[in-house]
């Protein structure tokens, strides 16, 4: 019986600490978006508002180390929301494709045409109609 209150217990442990770094990392990501230090000042102080209160699933010591880690690495530029890398997995996605495919896949991924569906649905579709103009004949 015990093992089995042991497991429950890490188990809940690590779902928590999954959920403190997800918040931290979530402010982060907006302290970085603007690089104001201002902002990362008063995201800073969200987060350790939060420690304070208990809110976070973590113990109060490493709450409020994490968000004074996230606040200077903000005023480095050491974070940023990862636009960067989304951008360059997207045009990924493309390389897979045919050559003759490869175009309008990337224009696709750029924004061009229209999107439905969601990750929760089951999956996004991205649909770019453009006209297939055959040659003339002479």
């Amino acid at each position: 019986m015990q093992s089995i209150q042991a497991f429950i217990g890490s188990r809940s442990w690590g779902l928590a600490m999954v959920a403190g770094a997800a918040l931290l990392g979530a402010t982060a990501a907006i302290a970085a978006d603007s690089g104001n230090p201002s902002n990362a000042q008063s995201v800073y102080q969200k987060d350790r508002a939060a420690c304070l209160n208990g809110a976070t699933n973590q113990d109060q010591a490493t709450c409020l180390k994490e968000a004074g880690a996230a606040l200077q690495a903000t005023k480095r530029g050491g974070l940023d929301d990862g636009q960067v890398r989304l951008d360059q997995n997207q045009l990924l996605r493309c390389d897979g494709q045919p050559p003759e495919d490869r175009q309008s896949c990337v224009r696709r991924m750029s924004g061009e045409g229209s999107t439905t569906g969601s990750v929760e649905a089951g999956g996004i579709y991205r649909e770019l109609v453009t006209p297939d103009v055959p040659p003339q004949r002479n």
